[in-house]
């Protein structure tokens, strides 16, 4: 990347401005529906992967203001079944940005649509990268947040970071250095 297309995407970032979480949130429904399930009835863990990633890229591109990839799913627990018939609730918001990347964090609820009850099925944390007109790397704006909650979720945001980092640099090192 040259000098102009260097000061391009600076501008850029610039010009979007730091963003609150809840500029970019976004929260998909969907019925969970046979074709969606396995032989007793539980929604495929794969389906609900598919609608995280999703909702988390939809919140991460609002936030970069255009293209992402998906880098990594850093964590994902599946806590409670989801059952055909449910309706699923994705929410997702970005929690902490680095220079080109942002941790998107998903809560998945199923609603009962009988009784209304929601129970919190699924967690996830995705990180993913914005990419410039090339496919590369760009900056990001930065994130401010606005309410105590937020504020926590960047905290630990910054902790599975730094975790994520070191873990990289450990098995680096293992293997004996970079590109083995």
């Amino acid at each position: 990347m040259g000098m102009p297309e260097i000061e391009e995407a600076k501008l850029s970032a610039a010009r979007h401005g730091p963003k609150a979480p809840r500029e970019s949130a976004v929260t998909l429904s969907q019925l969970m529906e046979i074709r969606h399930a396995n032989t007793r009835g539980s929604i495929h863990g794969g389906e609900i992967m598919k609608l995280i990633d999703t909702a988390a890229g939809i919140a991460a591109s609002r936030h970069a203001g255009g293209p992402v990839v998906t880098v990594s799913l850093d964590q994902m627990s599946f806590l409670h079944p989801v059952r055909v018939g449910n309706v699923v609730f994705v929410h997702a918001s970005v929690n902490d940005v680095g220079r080109t990347s942002m941790e998107v964090g998903v809560r998945v609820e199923a609603e009962d649509l009988v009784s209304g009850s929601r129970t919190h099925t699924s967690s996830a944390y995705l990180v993913f990268v914005a990419l410039d007109g090339d496919g590369r790397p760009r900056p990001v704006p930065a994130l401010e947040p606005e309410t105590d909650q937020e504020r926590r979720r960047q905290a630990e945001a910054k902790i599975r970071r730094e975790t994520r980092l070191a873990r990289t640099e450990a098995i680096r090192r293992r293997r004996g250095g970079a590109g083995n």
